[in-house]
This record gives C-alpha cells, structure tokens and sequence, in this order.
C-alpha cells in the first residue's frame, strides 16, 4: 500500500519505509511556458534546486498544458539527493531553426551527466524540430548509472533521439520515437560504452536505425520493440578507420520490424580490430521488411572511401532464431563476413521467411561458419555444418 501526502515536501509512506521527496516546478523558478519566450534559465534554476536538494528524491517537473521552449542545455550532476526525477508531462520544443540557437555549434540539445539515480518519467514531448537542420542530437545522456526513463514522446530530433553513453544499469520502456522516413541520421536508441542496458515495450519510426549498438557495450536486451520504418536495429558499424571494437551479450526479443529497410543487423567497417560476440535474435515478425537479416563486414558509409581489408572486428557465436513473415527484397538474406575473420559459429533456425508475392526470397553467404536446421532457406548457407 501507497499513501502519498501532498505538501510542499511529499511524504510518501511505502512498506519499506520512509521516503522524502521534494517537488520543483519550472513554473516556480519564473519558466513562462508559451512556447515563444526562452525558458532556459529557468530551467537551470530549477535543476540547480532540484539536483542541490536534500532527502531521497527530487523532482523536477515539467507541468501539463504548458510549451517550454529551451536552448541547448546541460543538467550536470551529481546531485545531492538520492534520486533526481525529471517529471515531463508538458512539451519541451527547440529553437524553430539552427541559426535561432543560442550555441549554433553545439551537437547536442538537451544532456544529462553524471546523475546517479537519474529518472525521466511522464506522458510529454520532446519535439527537436529537426526538419531545418538534422544535425543535433536530441537527449544525451552520459555516465548516469541507474538510469530510468518512461512514457515519454521525442519528435523530430534533429539527430539521435536518445543517446545513452558509459552509463551502467538502465532502463528504458514505454517511449515513443518518431521522425520521417527520409530524416537523416535519426537513430531512435544510440548506446555506447554501457553495461546492463535494458530497453522495452516502445514504438520507434525514424529515418535511421530504431535502435544502435555501438563500441564498448556489453549485456543489452532488447524486448519488445516495434521498429519501422527505420534501419531496424543494428550492431555498429564498428571498426571505422581501423578502430577497436567490442560489443558482447547482446539479446533482441519478440520484435518486430515492419517495412524497415533492414531488420537484424551486424555492420563492420574494413579494416577494423577487435569483437562483436554472443549476440542473438530471436522470436523475431516481418512485416515487408527489406533486408531481414543482414551481416556486412564490407560496410561504407556516405562520403567515405573503400580502404583495403587488413584486418576485420570478429564475429562469432550470433543466432538469428524464429523469424517469421515477409520481405519486399528478393535477396532477403545475406552474410557477408570478412575473408581475414570470417564469421564463426553462426545459428539461423526457424527462418521463415516469404516474399509479399509468395515466392522464396535468396540467401547470400560469403566466408561464414555455423549450422542451420533449415532444410529450404538457409541451410546451404554454411560452408561447415
């Protein structure tokens, strides 16, 4: 039982005790709320009082009803109380255009550091208005551990919408994301160098990747995320410009891609050092989705030149487990691993996989070792069984 007593310092009575918690609202700290007058200030107040507080959780709430428009901003930690809790249930919305912004140069819009206990909650929005410019990521979050964020909207980011980076232990679930199809660049979940990172029961649409993995993370399950359209969710790229990678124990889940460019994918640069290891897709649904299942150790991205393979990221122990559905690409299937590594120990059961018309879409295989159960699509792939 929860009984919540509603002063200017809440009480809230649990079963295992006593927590003290302290509200702060933008509009206390002289935040306008019209969506035309900066509200910046007002939110640095706000968070110097909320991250300054004393007890087990502060609060900084965002009220319903109201449109705060912020410049780029930075919530640095680490704060006094046990939990610090950003309460959006309002619309927070970006200069209109890049040239409005307080800091033209800046990557980064709104960003969080250093905030043990860190939790974003609430029913609002975020809206980047991105359309102008697509350069700026939208919600930066770095080295807060025990990280939660909850129900909330982003539109429109000008970039990624959510970037996790050296945070351990976090939650993420019941977020909707969503940018057009064409938008460049706007991954839905960017994370990188994280442990223990779980991400659930979320609808993202983007231009990019619905959800990006990238170097230094271990331990991310990802359940239940329906993706599309976007580039479906993806390992890297790793090994760019001859970089060290390294990405283990990664869990996809009961997902679904639908009408996404890619679903599955492992991407590596040539060239590359390092690993990407024990990795799994599994009870995975296809809707016209136009690459299913994608590995490419031969990855170039826009505007940059093919350099001689030298070395390669290795791969091995990956399973792709339990897709079913249809595909809008004849070559629905291809893994195209390095001749340097090759990929190794490599399972694909239960791929049940059709094109829209019916027919039997291709398997393409280069230099990849493992097994398959399969007796009609993917079987031949292996050159060791």
């Amino acid at each position: 039982m929860e009984i919540i007593l509603r002063f200017s310092v809440s009480v809230i009575f649990l079963c295992f005790g006593l927590v003290n918690s302290q509200n702060y609202s933008v509009l206390d700290f002289d935040a306008t709320g019209d969506g035309q007058t900066d509200d910046s200030n007002a939110f640095v107040k706000t968070w110097n009082a909320a991250c300054g507080g004393g007890g087990d959780i502060s609060i900084l709430l965002i009220p319903a009803g109201r449109t705060f428009l912020i410049q780029p901003i930075v919530f640095n930690g680490p704060c006094r109380s046990s939990n610090t809790k950003v309460q959006l249930e309002g619309v927070i919305i970006a200069p209109s255009n890049k040239e409005a912004w307080s800091n033209p140069n800046s990557r980064m819009w709104i960003k969080f550091s250093a905030v043990l206990g860190l939790v974003i909650v609430g029913s609002g929005t975020i809206n980047g208005r991105g359309s102008s410019f697509w350069e700026v990521r939208s919600l930066h979050i770095s080295k807060c551990d025990n990280l939660s964020i909850s129900g909330i909207t982003s539109v429109d980011s000008p970039k990624n919408h959510i970037s996790i980076a050296a945070c351990t232990n976090v939650a993420i679930s019941n977020v909707r994301l969503f940018a057009p199809e064409d938008s460049p660049n706007t991954d839905g979940i960017d994370i990188s160098r994280s442990t223990n990172v779980n991400i659930f029961d979320s609808t993202i649409q983007t231009g990019d990747d619905c959800i990006a993995i990238n170097t230094g993370n271990t331990n991310i399950n990802i359940t239940r995320i329906n993706c599309g359209p976007g580039h479906g969710i993806s390992v890297g790229s790793l090994g760019v410009n001859g970089g060290s990678a390294a990405v283990s124990d990664v869990q996809v889940t009961q997902c679904t891609f639908n009408q996404t460019m890619n679903g599955a994918r492992i991407k590596t640069w040539p060239g590359g050092q390092g690993y990407a290891r024990n990795i799994s897709f599994e009870n995975i649904t296809l809707i016209n989705a136009k690459n299913p299942i994608i590995i490419d150790q031969q990855y170039i991205d826009k505007g940059r030149v093919y350099s001689a393979e030298k070395s390669a990221v290795a791969i091995s122990n990956i399973k792709f487990i339990d897709f079913l559905g249809t595909t809008s690409k004849k070559n629905a299937i291809k893994i195209d691993c390095s001749a340097t590594t090759r990929c190794k120990d490599v399972l694909m059961n239960g791929i049940n996989i059709t094109m829209a018309d019916g027919k039997q879409p291709r398997v393409d295989c280069k230099n990849v070792d493992g097994k398959s159960e399969d007796t009609i699509l993917t079987h031949d792939c292996f050159e060791n069984i």
